[in-house]
């Protein structure tokens, strides 16, 4: 593997766009064709050069690069957006939308992120090691297409609105979630290791959603229909299982109609 390392060399103003940061964008390139690659700053049209030295050289094929940001991106987005293979890793914080969209290959984040992490994603690996705010693995606004594959973890605590519209795919969130969970789901699985709030499965028609921790208000559109033995992420624990949400059309197999599956720890 080549690896290609950014290192920021100042902070933007406004939010910098870099959509450019990405293995399928790097491959093939040297360090000044990289830097000439765009960004923006609001509608101001800039270079990724503007913002980091850039050394290494990228791989012949996305899948052979790896791309390191030795710093802080906190007022980055869109790292890693629309990549189908190889790596990223940011050495500290990104913003929103990183992953989105992501096709294949593997994004590490050893901070936290911002909105929108792994918005549509279709497949691969995003790993966050802080945490993340609201609309991870979502659809876009106004969207009713959200994660299709691949997997989410965050190693800390998330906002509101994980999973809306969620296809497929899994969503693991190791300490504590907000509200609004699945919302409109049609497939997809959601684990949730720590607390949340509430409205977990809102709308839901399939999909499955596993809590370790406890749901501080249910939704009444769940039934609980028996108790589980069952091992989720590597942790054997005995789980309530509800069904829903009833107050939504369910598809029908074989004359049976087909419910979304909501754990909950025993």
């Amino acid at each position: 593997m080549a690896t290609v390392t950014l290192k920021p060399t100042k902070v933007p103003e406004l939010m910098l766009e870099g959509y450019s940061i990405t293995p399928d964008a790097f491959a093939g390139k040297t360090p000044a064709q990289i830097a000439a690659l765009p960004a923006h700053e609001g509608k101001i049209h800039v270079t990724l050069g503007d913002f980091f030295e850039v050394s290494g050289n990228a791989g012949a094929t996305a899948a052979e690069t790896d791309i390191v940001i030795a710093g802080d991106c906190t007022r980055v987005k869109y790292i890693g957006s629309k990549m189908t293979a190889g790596t990223v890793k940011v050495n500290g914080n990104a913003d929103m939308y990183v992953g989105g969209w992501m096709k294949g290959g593997k994004i590490h984040i050893t901070g936290n992120v911002d909105s929108f992490c792994g918005m549509q994603m279709q497949g691969g690996e995003i790993l966050i090691d802080g945490n993340a705010q609201n609309y991870v693995g979502c659809a876009y606004r106004g969207d009713w297409r959200g994660m299709k594959g691949g997997t989410i973890r965050i190693k800390g605590s998330a906002g509101n609105d994980i999973g809306t519209f969620m296809l497929g795919g899994t969503i693991i969130i190791e300490k504590d979630t907000f509200i609004h969970v699945s919302t409109h789901a049609e497939g997809g699985t959601v684990i949730l290791k720590g607390d949340v709030e509430g409205r977990v499965g809102g709308q839901m028609v399939k999909g499955t959603i596993y809590v370790f921790g406890t749901i501080k208000f249910m939704m009444p559109g769940f039934k609980k229909v028996d108790r589980v033995e069952l091992e989720v992420d590597g942790t054997k624990a005995t789980f309530d299982h509800y069904i829903g949400d009833l107050g939504e059309r369910h598809p029908k197999s074989k004359g049976k109609e087909i419910f979304a599956d909501l754990y909950v720890k025993a």
